[in-house]
Parts: C-alpha cells; structure tokens; sequence
C-alpha cells in the first residue's frame, strides 16, 4: 500500500525576495520521511490572498495532508489565517480559547495584550489549535491543513505537536554510495541497475572536490532487503 501523501505551502514576501532562507521544508521533510508520509510537492508563494487562497485548495484537494508555514503573526501583512478561512468558505474572528491562551501568556510576560498581538487569536469557524510552547500562539488545522508559524523554533514545536496525530506508513529508508567518478561514467551502469530495482529510487547528486568530479548515488526505498542488494551491486559496479 503506497504511504500517505503531503505537500507543504511556504507563505512569504521573504522568502521569495531572498532576504529569508526557508528552513522548515528541510525539517519537515525529515520528520515527514521518518514516520513513512511523503512529501510530494512544496511551493512557495508571497503575500499575496488569492495567490495563498489558489495554493491552499489545490494542494488540499491533490493531497492528503498540507502544512503551511508563515504568514500568522500579529502584523499587517500576516494573512494566512483569513485567507485559509476563505478557501475552506469559513468565517474568522477572535476565538474565546485562542485568546484565553494569548492573555494568560502575556500576563506572565508582563506584556500587554494589545489589537496587533490580538490578531494571532483569529482563528477560522472549525478549526482546531496547534499548540505553540515556544510562543503560546497557536497554530491550527482545519480540514487536512495544519497551519503554522514560520519561525523555524515554533514551527518545529507545531510538527511535533501534528506528527502523532497522522497516519504514517513504511519509513523510506536512505543508502548514499560516494563514487569518484564524472557522471557520464556513471550514467550507463547507474541505469541499467535502476531499471533492475523498479521498486527503488535511484538518484545522482554531483559534486567537484579539489579539480575531481564524483557523485553521490542515493538509492531509497521501504525495503531492507532489497535495498541492501541493490547498494552491493552498485559498490561492485564502481569499485
């Protein structure tokens, strides 16, 4: 039976000017590969409500699961939560549990809960809290989309908080064999060994160290058996 399947919604002006360097696809995607669900698409898009809205329904309807990351702050230009409400046709306001747990935070931070900070309690008619326990503003989900901070120390909090909740399947176990060699010597026996192995994925990363090229094969798969069999032929193969 083929694994659960997710995709990942990156909402951002920064992260598409440069000025942001995204790293909750990178630990998304291991938590993701660790529990057996695959990550199948990420797009990034910027602060932009049809364009968030657009993303959201296609990726929703395409895959199983969908987290979203950014966009849930208490400024002007944080619109994922109203636009996340009008792709699932919801209404939005201040919830009475979303605010319950901004003041009692704030309260300890001797922090006042102002009308920016109050902005983080609008959560769409549905859904359900995310925990935060980095920041105490919560996330939420609301049909198979997760929605979370794109601060990478809340964001990883909110994975932790979703991953048991999800149905996972076989974990993809990963084997790296490093050949010295250009990828056009590689190329004809790394073929013939993938079309071997079709329940496989096979893969060529190329690097050049110190004038020399090489590439790193990465051969996955939810078999140990045979993935251990495959590697053994590909070392014999360059040796």
């Amino acid at each position: 039976m083929p694994n659960p399947t997710a995709a990942m919604l990156v909402i951002g002006d920064e992260i598409l000017s440069g000025r942001t360097r995204d790293a909750n696809m990178h630990h998304l995607a291991g938590e993701l590969t660790r529990i057996g669900v695959d990550l199948r698409e990420v797009r990034i898009v910027g602060d932009e409500a049809e364009d968030i809205i657009a993303a959201v329904r296609a990726l929703s309807e395409r895959y199983q699961t969908v987290f979203t990351s950014g966009g849930i702050g208490p400024t002007h230009d944080d619109i994922t939560a109203d636009c996340i409400a009008a792709a699932f046709h919801q209404s939005i306001d201040v919830r009475d549990d979303a605010r319950s747990i901004l003041a009692e935070h704030y309260v300890k931070a001797g922090t006042v809960l102002n009308e920016a900070r109050l902005r983080m309690a609008r959560i769409p008619a549905g859904a359900t809290l995310i925990e935060n326990p980095v920041s105490a503003a919560p996330g939420f989900t609301i049909g198979n989309v997760h929605v979370m901070a794109g601060v990478p120390s809340v964001f990883q909090a909110m994975v932790a908080t979703v991953l048991p909740t999800l149905v996972g399947g076989a974990p993809l176990i990963s084997r790296t064999v490093t050949v010295h060699r250009g990828e056009g010597d590689i190329a004809g026996p790394f073929g013939e060994l993938a079309a071997q192995y079709p329940g496989l994925s096979m893969g060529s990363y190329p690097f050049q160290r110190d004038g020399k090229y090489g590439a790193n094969l990465v051969v996955r798969g939810q078999d140990e058996a045979l993935l251990d069999e495959a590697v053994a032929k590909l070392v014999a193969a360059f040796e």
